[in-house]
């Protein structure tokens, strides 16, 4: 063996290490970007505040896209996990905005973020739209907030047809229960309050009656 033959193999493989050591600290510094300004959105969605989210979500999406770009030669470290953890949470945010605000929805293509990131984005919007509703509830806006019960209940219908294996599909079956115990809880938030209504409206109505026959 000649020792210039090993030496030279070693530095040849230092030099791909290298750049790839670079290229994954880069993404990870765009990943952690990415989360938080698609938790910046989500704040401003929940404040009504829709120019500010949609200025959060400009620049969220131009990250996204520089990790595609940053970790386009190295496969290996672009699914190693903290990438689509990114991608789910922009996501997350962007399904959140357009459901609140009666969006189209947007996919998985048009947001360029993977299936399994998407998916699992959409039921974590399902968190979110339980927050929307139980704002509702305290404007006493019944309507919408039944509204949103019902698109949380379409997305848990086809969530739930997704039957694939956790490497697959992101382990989408423990979100989509989380999801189902969300529903069911909302469900009862918001039985709770129509019923807790009526019965105020009723009791007014007696006290109009009452005060009449005074």
């Amino acid at each position: 063996m000649q020792r210039e033959d090993l030496t030279g193999i070693c530095e040849r493989i230092r030099g791909r290490f290298d750049g790839k050591d670079a290229a994954r600290e880069r993404a990870l510094d765009l990943s952690r970007e990415v989360i938080r300004n698609a938790a910046d959105t989500i704040r401003a969605v929940h404040r009504q505040e829709f120019d500010q989210a949609l200025r959060l979500l400009e620049g969220t999406a131009a990250k996204v896209r520089a990790l595609d770009e940053t970790l386009a030669g190295h496969p290996d470290v672009y699914y190693a996990g903290f990438v689509q953890d990114a991608q789910k949470e922009y996501a997350e945010a962007r399904i959140t905005l357009a459901l609140i605000r009666e969006e189209p929805l947007p996919g998985p293509e048009e947001l360029g973020v993977g299936d399994a990131p998407y998916l699992g984005g959409l039921s974590e919007a399902v968190g979110e739209l339980r927050r929307s509703v139980l704002d509702r509830i305290r404007g006493s806006q019944a309507e919408v907030a039944e509204r949103l019960l019902a698109v949380m209940d379409d997305i848990y219908g086809q969530l739930v047809s997704f039957d694939y294996p956790a490497a697959i599909s992101g382990n989408l079956k423990r979100s989509t229960d989380v999801t189902r115990s969300i529903i069911e809880k909302t469900r009862g938030d918001l039985t709770n309050a129509i019923r807790q209504q009526h019965l105020e409206t009723e009791l007014r109505r007696l006290e109009h009656r009452l005060e009449e026959g005074q």
